[in-house]
């Protein structure tokens, strides 16, 4: 997954965001390495290698009734997430823990959250007098104000602000200037005429008005503001970047004064807002999205403050209706879970509250976590297989035939100067300034909320004049996940998904590096994507390319998005080739270059033969087939070939590798074969 900082970590999930019959079965004897009775060798891996890899798991698996999808890292998730919760209950049930540790933070957040009678008794009386403060509203300039009164609570529409480091000077902190959160997930939804996108905005529609009930809104009343709502959201969405363009991060890099952007938006007092949310002065702002800006000066003209209003409280009920009473909870869960995704029931509230914890303040619990469950081994283990993968990236660098020299160089140099962390941070997030109550000191799981997204607006100001802190890590340890950022040229690995199937110290390592080899390689390959290449050595967006071997590299980028496009995981229903480019790079060099590191450990610690009757070639390929296995409702499909840049896991287990000789000669893969793709037709870009 590429993240980048400046939009604070809080990208898509990086590799995929079942159990047998809903729960695992446990093996009655340890086994390491490869399931092989997950395997269906009736097909050839020529013929389908998913299946070959995965066929009887596949007939065996249902997707567990809260889940959308299922499959091994969704298994991963769930027993790290379960000794995660272990952790948290053992602190949120130690009556003798200080509400004032970082522990007992954590653990006052989750009490609160799982409170559900405090919620239930409190409706929604928690939003009454923000609701009270959003209908006083009369004209552009009182709007604005509620809207600079609200940024430090998480802002609450039209616009917001976050401080990151200058894409072009990733040293520098710098203001950003965001556009309007909408409450479908993607423009797509708004603008697009096919099937599915027109059935879901009609059930928005339904969904809001069903939501707007909840603060007296009744009947056809409720249904008309309902579809006022959804008009002033796609006016919002008509002028954003598409998906493909919001990925060109030159597209988003927009300096401006205040007096520049006063230009584009005169209807607010620019000055007056950066000064309201404790930015004084800005020498300049990078707006993201211009042409939204420029948008939406025409909206304010048309002076329909009505619409405003009803758009103000329907931005605070959507993204507060978690934190009230719990049948505003499964609302929402059966639009955005149900309807939206094809959930068939609610997923447990303390795993919920777990993901709470671990998306607000989560290093709160990850220092717990990696004192159980992470060896200091296993961090070591983990650094020697990154160096051995990195040194088979530089290899492959300096061997490509389509390359001029000094690109080349200027590659190796990104790629030596890349910064890699393992398992948890040198320098742990403080939260000293954060204050959490527990229900016994008053405290409920929105106020603790509305108190963590002050903590966090002040803790981003503090950042204006002081240098990037690139300590700093996107994801707590328990996170299973992975990412690139950018603008530190960093890779993150988090302690939750060096564990099996990625990482078994135990397994051959030809396993290992089709595993958690290929996932390194994966993010590695994110520094060279068509998005992240546009990055330097030193994290800046600067060019560093030579024009021929940019349009050499364009081209093999293309070709590769050309063969996504044509998938189609559901009738009428394709693969965005040019949107998933990034992570189908990040999967193509991430497997080759894991290949070629095994070859090279191979080569030094010598060959261990057949294991379960298969080379370590055919184990390497088999095991990167196991990390993919992954069955997805329907209605999961078709949201995440519109929301998500990574293609669906079938194709990650088969099509990167349909372009590696390697694992042609290692299954005897030939013309006729239904995975054979001519050599002339191979992709091979790093």
């Amino acid at each position: 997954m590429k993240v980048n900082n400046s939009a604070k970590y809080a990208a898509a999930a990086l590799l995929l965001s079942g159990v047998i019959n809903a729960q695992t079965t446990p093996a009655k004897q340890e086994k390491h390495g490869i399931n092989t009775d997950y395997m269906d060798k009736s097909v050839t891996p020529g013929q389908d290698f998913f299946r070959y890899v995965n066929g009887k798991w596949l007939d065996n698996t249902e997707i567990p009734g809260d889940k959308t999808r299922w499959g091994s890292f969704d298994e991963l998730r769930e027993r790290t997430n379960n000794d995660a919760l272990a952790i948290l209950k053992e602190a949120a049930a130690n009556k003798s823990l200080s509400p004032a540790t970082d522990q007992g933070k954590a653990a006052s957040l989750y009490n609160t959250i799982m409170d559900t009678v405090a919620r239930n008794k409190a409706g929604i009386a928690p939003l009454k007098p923000l609701l009270k403060k959003i209908d006083a509203v009369k004209n552009v300039k009182e709007l604005e104000a509620l809207i600079i009164e609200m940024e430090p609570l998480g802002g609450l529409g039209f616009f917001g602000t976050y401080i990151g480091a200058d894409a072009k000077d990733s040293n520098k902190n710098s203001v950003y200037l965001t556009v309007a959160r909408l409450g479908l997930p993607d423009r797509d939804y708004y603008i697009s005429e096919d099937a599915d996108s027109k059935e879901k905005r009609d059930k928005y529609v339904a969904h809001v008005a069903k939501m707007l009930g909840f603060i007296g809104y009744e009947g056809k009343n409720a249904t008309e503001t309902a579809k006022k709502i959804l008009a002033l959201e796609t006016a919002f969405a008509q002028p954003m970047m598409d998906r493909v363009e919001s990925r060109d991060d030159r597209k988003s890099y927009n300096p401006m004064t205040v007096a520049e952007l006063q230009k584009i938006t005169p209807a607010i007092n620019w000055s007056a807002y950066f000064n309201g949310i404790g930015i004084k002065n800005p020498a300049q702002v990078i707006v993201t999205q211009p042409k939204y800006f420029t948008a939406l000066q025409d909206i304010f003209k048309k002076n329909d403050v009505n619409s405003w209003k009803a758009y103000l409280k329907w931005s605070l009920l959507r993204r507060s209706s978690s934190m009230l009473s719990t049948n505003l909870e499964t609302a929402n869960w059966e639009f955005y879970s149900k309807t939206l995704r094809g959930a068939l029931k609610e997923e447990k509230r303390d795993k919920n509250a777990l993901q709470t914890v671990n998306g607000t303040i989560g290093e709160t619990l990850g220092k717990l976590y990696v004192e159980k469950k992470f060896p200091a081994e296993a961090k070591a283990k983990a650094e020697s297989m990154i160096k051995n993968v990195m040194r088979a990236y530089e290899n492959r660098i300096n061997n490509l035939p389509w390359m001029a020299k000094s690109t080349k160089q200027s590659a190796v140099d990104k790629l030596n100067k890349l910064s890699v962390k393992i398992g948890y941070p040198d320098k742990w997030e403080d939260y000293s300034a954060l204050t959490v109550k527990n229900p016994a000191q008053g405290g409920s799981f929105f106020s603790n909320m509305q108190e963590i997204a002050r903590w966090s607006h002040k803790k981003d100001i503090e950042k204006l004049g002081k240098p990037v802190d690139k300590t700093e890590w996107g994801m707590a340890p328990q996170i299973v996940n992975a990412y690139f950022n950018p603008s530190y040229n960093e890779i993150v690995f988090p302690a939750g998904i060096l564990q099996p199937p990625f990482y078994d110290y135990k397994a051959d390592e030809a396993v290992n590096y089709g595993g958690i080899g290929a996932v390194i390689g994966h993010e590695i390959s994110h520094g060279f994507d068509d998005s992240g290449a546009r990055y330097n050595a030193e994290g800046n967006l600067v060019n560093w390319w030579g024009d021929k071997d940019l349009e050499q590299f364009t081209g093999l980028g293309d070709a590769l998005a050309n063969q996504y496009s044509a998938l189609q995981p559901l009738p009428g229903i394709y693969v965005d080739g040019k949107f998933t480019l990034g992570e189908n790079i990040g999967d193509l060099g991430g497997v080759n270059a894991a290949y070629d590191g095994l070859q090279l450990y191979l080569k030094e610690k010598g060959n261990p033969g057949l294991i379960d009757g298969y080379t370590p070639e055919q184990r390497f390929f088999i095991s990167w087939g196991t990390i993919w296995r992954t069955k997805t409702r329907d209605e999961a499909i078709k949201n995440q070939v519109k929301t998500d840049p990574h293609s669906p896991g079938i194709y990650r287990a088969y099509v990167p590798l349909q372009n590696v000789d390697a694992f042609y000669q290692a299954f005897g893969i030939k013309p006729g074969d239904a995975l054979y793709v001519a050599p002339d037709d191979r992709v091979k870009i790093w």
